[in-house]
């Protein structure tokens, strides 16, 4: 075979394929378990702890909040929106968020659909005639800021 071009046999190294396999699927179980873990939730446990507030930082005036917010009797709590009216060291005043209209309440402001950030935008109504205490370590999601007429109307509540 004169003439011919020597057969050269050209080899890739592949080995690093294996480390990154390892690296993407690690990431992918961290991501699972991470979603997992925010998703399920205990409710005896939810809110119940002094930690530290939520990395969106501390509940301001103007503010419409997820917290837990207490009963009347101030014995149990429910998570619900709220509007924070002032925050007075660890504590915060708020006027809660329902979805049930009470016309034959004083003090019940409507709110646009999808104020507080439910999945569902449903209507809602700010409760102006009774105000709660919130520990700030309560409050677990910011929706936004609520609109600057309405504060105008409520911002003198909490005195």
């Amino acid at each position: 075979m004169a003439g011919a071009a020597p057969v050269t046999s050209f080899s890739m190294d592949t080995s690093w394929w294996l480390a990154l396999a390892a690296v993407v699927l690690l990431a992918l179980i961290a991501t699972l378990v991470d979603g997992w873990g925010r998703g399920r939730r205990p409710a005896a446990r939810r809110g119940r702890s002094a930690g530290p507030v939520l990395a969106e930082g501390r509940p301001q005036p103007a503010e419409i909040w997820w917290a837990d917010v207490p009963y009347e009797d101030e014995a149990r709590t429910k998570d619900r929106p709220c509007l924070v009216l002032a925050v007075r060291g660890e504590r915060a005043t708020v006027a809660k968020i329902t979805t049930r209209f009470r016309g034959e309440r004083s003090g019940v402001i409507p709110l646009p659909p999808g104020s507080v950030g439910d999945v569902q935008g449903r209507a809602s109504f700010l409760e102006t005639d009774e105000l709660r205490e919130v520990p700030v370590w309560g409050f677990r999601r910011r929706v936004g800021v609520v609109d600057p007429t309405l504060w105008d109307q409520v911002r003198y509540l909490a005195g």
